[in-house]
């Protein structure tokens, strides 16, 4: 990607490559984890002077407008020489300079947290050697200045700087400008040299255990329309029984022994997990103020990063996987073959919703007819709905609700009050049946640790 400033053809786009771009999977989303970004003047794309040069053009202006009329030649001095000041700051920032920039995002997806970094490449098509050189690229719609101390003719010079990765989501970088301006700041230049990339900031995983969960089957084979097909596997040989499926006979043992052998096969079907990860905002901020919207996203972020390090565990087990939001719509599934990196690709967009109660995910969840292990994922606020959950419990070996709230905020008082570690609380409209466990946590450590105790339960 390669551009001279001045030219008026639109800017380039960076790519990653094909299909490693972050967008690739998710969509036209263009959700921005660095906050929205400022409205642009119009007027900057051919104005070359800055505030201070208007006014000072202004002034100019006025000075030579009224000398005459008032027979001030003191005035048509000083406006005369303010003129000419401005003039001078343009024929300084006119010049254009002839560079060509490619930039790339490393690593184009990282977790939350984790160090990213664009790396610009420049080259230097003129003649002469520039000297701080200076360059301003976007980051979530906010300016991050870069300044390149010297590059040489047809030699190329790399720039990095950080980008912020602490809020989940897809970051916006771009596009990137050559600034010319004047030493008195009264003219400013800027000219695109690279287009918009991408980096993804996915939610991070914990390393967190699978629960046990599973019922013995029938000897002969699945016990419910819900067993996965192939989950059958050769046990042991025994011999022939009346009304026993001949195409199981196992002909070379049968000819051994003289008797009639088959194949004994048992059920092991795969263990399902479905996650129900709860994106309604009144489970995160009761309140629903702006002093409490800081708090409610940072419980938000650590329910994401459970539901992410409970399906990435299902996951890399190749085991059967299904994730919920709280519409009762899919968010990923593992049936078509859903890798880790899709899934976190997938979380890393997610954000607040609006629905009053869980009742649709459930369901979902009820239409679904699997069982194994169901996870509900909430916040330490609002449940309406996870009452719901009661006439689920039968079809699950096993179903835990996780309850995130922001580090050292506890759950509201009343029916959902967060409980102990443990079984659910008082019976009510919003909350969770005293049969079914409830882990409070408040950030990873306590995530872990809770998880860890449920696990060996």
């Amino acid at each position: 990607m390669e551009r001279d400033e001045g030219r008026s053809a639109a800017p380039p786009t960076d790519t990653h490559g094909p299909g490693t771009h972050p967008a690739d999977p998710l969509g036209t989303d263009t959700r921005d984890a660095a906050g929205p970004a400022r409205p642009r003047d119009p007027r900057a794309r051919w104005w070359p002077w800055t505030a201070t040069g208007t006014r000072l053009l202004g002034i100019a202006a006025a000075l030579l407008a009224a000398a005459w009329p008032l027979g001030y030649p003191e005035a048509a001095v000083l406006g005369g020489a303010a003129l000419l000041t401005t003039l001078g700051a343009l024929a300084w920032a006119l010049p254009p300079r002839r560079i060509s920039a490619a930039r790339v995002v490393v690593p184009a997806r990282v977790a939350r947290g984790d160090p990213a970094e664009a790396v610009v490449t420049l080259v230097n098509r003129g003649r002469r050697v520039l000297r701080r050189l200076a360059l301003e690229d976007r980051c979530g719609g906010r300016p991050v200045p870069v300044e390149v101390t010297r590059l040489a003719p047809d030699k190329p010079g790399e720039a990095r700087y950080g980008l912020p990765t602490d809020r989940r989501g897809r970051v916006v970088v771009g596009p990137l400008r050559v600034v010319r301006a004047d030493p008195l700041g009264l003219t400013r230049r800027a000219s695109v040299c690279a287009g918009e990339t991408t980096l993804l900031v996915r939610p991070r995983v914990h390393p967190l255990p699978l629960l046990a969960s599973g019922r013995a089957h029938h000897i002969e084979g699945p016990n419910s329309a819900t067993a996965d097909g192939g989950s059958q596997t050769f046990h042991a040989l025994r011999g022939y029984v009346l009304g026993d499926d001949l195409r199981r006979v196992h002909w070379r043992s049968s000819a051994r022994t003289g008797e009639l052998m088959v194949r004994q096969m048992v059920d092991v079907s795969m263990p399902h997990t479905t996650v129900v990860l709860d994106t309604r905002s009144a489970a995160y901020d009761a309140a629903r103020t702006p002093e409490s919207r800081d708090t409610a996203e940072r419980a938000f972020e650590l329910a994401v990063e459970t539901a992410a390090s409970v399906a990435c565990a299902v996951l890399l087990r190749r085991f059967p996987l299904r994730l919920l939001g709280a519409a009762g719509c899919v968010l990923a599934e593992s049936r078509h073959s859903l890798t880790p990196d899709e899934l976190l690709d997938a979380l890393a967009v997610v954000e607040f919703t609006g629905e009053r109660s869980l009742a649709a995910a459930f369901d979902a969840v009820d239409r679904a007819r699997v069982g194994g292990t169901l996870v509900v994922v909430s916040g330490s606020h609002d449940l309406t709905g996870v009452r719901e959950l009661a006439r689920l419990a039968d079809r699950f070996e096993r179903t835990v609700v996780v309850r995130a709230a922001a580090p050292g905020h506890a759950a509201e008082r009343g029916t959902s009050e967060r409980p102990a570690a443990g079984r659910g609380g008082p019976d009510g409209p919003g909350t969770v049946p005293r049969d079914i466990p409830c882990l409070p946590v408040d950030g990873p450590d306590s995530l872990v640790s809770a998880w860890r105790r449920e696990a060996v339960r």
